[in-house]
């Protein structure tokens, strides 16, 4: 009888201590969802997890960036046969100084020997026209030919006049004058310079068509004559400062980025083409922008948003425009005046309750 009384005074205490957790838990301050704006009663436990800040105001940003060196295209030829062939030797090498004119292949192509035979042919062709027109015109003048004969060798040698110069002028445009139609072709630098990359190997067929080719939002900002500062991935201790001379009207459709381009001095040789190296551009973009820090901005679909707090324990869903990230902090170029405070940390705590009243 004891025990049982015992047992039923235990149960008691614990179905009391059940009923108490449980007045407890229905007593907790829930948040409160209207319309975009999330609040919290005074006493709510979750504004503990909540941190809020005033945006940092910038000027004229600095957008590092990635880059990536390349030659000079204004100083640069990429030199290509205009011919099919044969690559029979290799005349230059990477790092050679070459003049203009200089041959740097050389390779056996049916084409250019085609191309030999017609300006031989046209050439002795013009010569059997102008000994023809020589005796057409002698005989006229001796009454021994007539008029129509005359005109006709006229014509001809007119004609082959032509031929000779067009199929000599195509051979002197690659660099080569009518020689033996052998096919070989020399392959010549159009200007002076330094040979820096050779895509090309003895006994390689090459083809006309063939073109070894060498070679954003965050652009926005960047415009022509910023300036900027190159650090060198294999020598961070060095910088080299330039100004943009390009930036591109559209975007690379893989990248989904615009392109923009400087120019660096490469007095002593020590870069080279490919370097992967960190560009700082100071932008001339004189506007005030706001910046947050990265875990103020929520990213839903396409569209950011940040909360802003009211007063506190009220906060304001918010979409707004970012620009540039830099040292982990982000530029709002539109939604967000400067002097409204932001959530910064907790963010994600607040879109999850607003989700939930959204029923999303």
């Amino acid at each position: 009888m004891n025990g049982r009384r015992a047992a039923a005074l235990v149960l008691a205490c614990a179905l009391s201590g059940a009923c108490h957790r449980a007045a407890s838990e229905a007593e907790a301050p829930e948040p409160r969802v209207e319309g975009a704006r999330v609040s919290f009663p005074t006493d709510s436990p979750e504004l503990g997890s909540l941190q809020v800040g005033a945006p940092r105001e910038t000027q004229t940003p600095t957008i590092t960036v990635n880059g990536r060196l390349a030659w000079d295209e204004n100083e640069t030829v990429r030199v290509y046969s205009p011919f099919g062939g044969r690559i029979t030797q290799i005349v230059a090498e990477p790092g050679q100084v070459v003049a203009k004119g200089d041959v740097l292949a050389r390779l056996a192509s049916s084409d250019f020997g085609q191309a030999e035979a017609d300006a031989r042919k046209a050439a002795s062709d013009l010569r059997l026209a102008e000994r023809t027109l020589t005796r057409e015109r002698d005989l006229y003048e001796h009454g021994a030919a007539a008029r129509r004969d005359l005109e006709a060798a006229e014509a001809d040698e007119a004609r082959a006049s032509a031929e000779s110069q067009w199929t000599s002028a195509r051979l002197a445009a690659y660099g080569e004058a009518a020689r033996s139609a052998d096919g070989s072709f020399a392959l010549r630098a159009p200007i002076a310079g330094t040979v820096v990359e050779r895509n090309l190997a003895p006994g390689q067929d090459v083809r006309p068509d063939q073109m070894m080719a060498g070679s954003e939002k965050l652009a926005a900002p960047m415009s022509v004559g910023d300036a900027f500062a190159v650090r060198l991935h294999l020598d961070p201790s060095r910088t080299l400062r330039g100004r943009v001379e390009l930036v591109s009207p559209s975007l690379d459709p893989v990248t989904r980025t615009v392109k923009v381009r400087g120019s660096l001095a490469n007095a002593d040789g020590a870069l080279r083409a490919e370097m992967l190296v960190n560009v700082d551009v100071a932008t001339t973009d004189d506007r005030k922008v706001a910046e947050v820090p990265v875990t103020a901005v929520l990213l839903r679909g396409d569209k950011h948003f940040v909360f802003v707090e009211d007063h506190p324990g009220s906060y304001e869903r918010r979409e707004v425009a970012i620009g540039h990230e830099q040292e982990g902090w982000l530029s709002v170029t539109s939604g967000l005046d400067a002097d409204r405070r932001v959530v910064t940390q907790g963010a994600l705590l607040l879109e999850k309750i607003y989700q939930d009243a959204a029923g999303s």
